[in-house]
């Protein structure tokens, strides 16, 4: 079949549910990818055609997108703040507003001017896209990330490699650590912090597809990652330190609170490019504490 063809089949039945935009980018994703051709490719052979194996390639992923399968797992890979980053059912998928969260870090990193390194840790790494951003664009920096999860750890490491950069994974569940071994410039995570409440706003890719252990905390305690994160922090942050959390949406001011009762300063709420309250950052001075 010619590929004009099948692109027209492809986004008719995609767009019932996708609609046509998102529809489209998916076939010049899939595309590119599995033949590393691109719009312009198509435009100027308009009678380029797939053979048998091709189509039923095709048609297989055709099926899991109809099934809301999301199409960076079916890819293996994405990309974050333009580096690629690999995928799967053990990680959550990296989204827009984490970005920002680390844009804002590497705008506000200080680096040490005594030739000492930048020591920073995410707590909850997942693929890792966070802790290997960082190490990617702040230099001189050491970069540890902690995850409860021996996959989503070796998919972070796969990362590590892709990118070229070093970062020390650990394995550990925070909420049963006492002390961290380390002194750190920067503790960054984003934490488990959609409530059980909150399900049904989660669309069902993601509800269906995407890591709960990431995701979802009881309604009971929705801050415990937070309460405990900024516990280590005190103790593991070094003086005038930097804490950054991507937060739940609706608890912007408790979370606040919560910092400003636990003796941080200078805390700043900020608010996601969809208008969210999504990610705070404060500071920790042994002198208020």
């Amino acid at each position: 079949m010619k590929i004009k063809q099948y692109r027209t089949e492809f986004i008719q039945k995609l767009s019932l549910l996708n609609g046509y935009g998102e529809a489209e980018s998916f076939f010049y994703l899939i595309l590119q990818e599995k033949h590393q051709l691109k719009r312009i490719d198509l435009a100027l052979n308009p009678d380029l055609t797939f053979s048998d194996k091709e189509m039923q390639l095709w048609d297989s992923i055709l099926e899991n997108l109809q099934q809301e399968i999301p199409i960076q797992y079916l890819l293996g890979k994405t990309s974050f703040y333009g580096l690629n980053f690999q995928v799967n059912a053990a990680v959550l998928i990296p989204r827009p507003e984490t970005e920002e969260l680390v844009e804002w870090i590497i705008s506000d990193c200080v680096v040490p001017q005594n030739g000492k390194n930048l020591r920073i840790l995410d707590i909850g790494t997942g693929s890792g896209c966070i802790a290997i951003t960082l190490a990617k664009n702040i230099r001189n920096t050491q970069v540890f990330a902690i995850d409860i999860s021996e996959k989503a750890l070796a998919t972070a490491q796969k990362n590590a490699i892709i990118n070229d950069v070093n970062v020390t994974f650990i394995q550990k569940n925070i909420l049963e650590t006492e002390e961290l071994d380390l002194q750190f410039d920067v503790i960054v995570s984003n934490p488990p912090y959609v409530r059980e409440l909150e399900k049904k706003e989660i669309k069902k890719n993601v509800l269906d597809n995407e890591p709960h252990l990431a995701l979802f905390v009881e309604d009971e305690d929705a801050l415990i990652f937070y309460r405990k994160i900024a516990a280590l922090a005190q103790k593991n942050l070094s003086q005038e330190g930097q804490l950054f959390f991507e937060i739940n949406q609706y608890l912007g001011n408790e979370t606040v609170d919560l910092l400003k009762k636990m003796n941080f300063k200078d805390i700043e709420l900020r608010k996601d490019i969809y208008g969210n309250d999504r990610m705070i950052k404060a500071v920790f001075s042994k002198k208020s504490f």
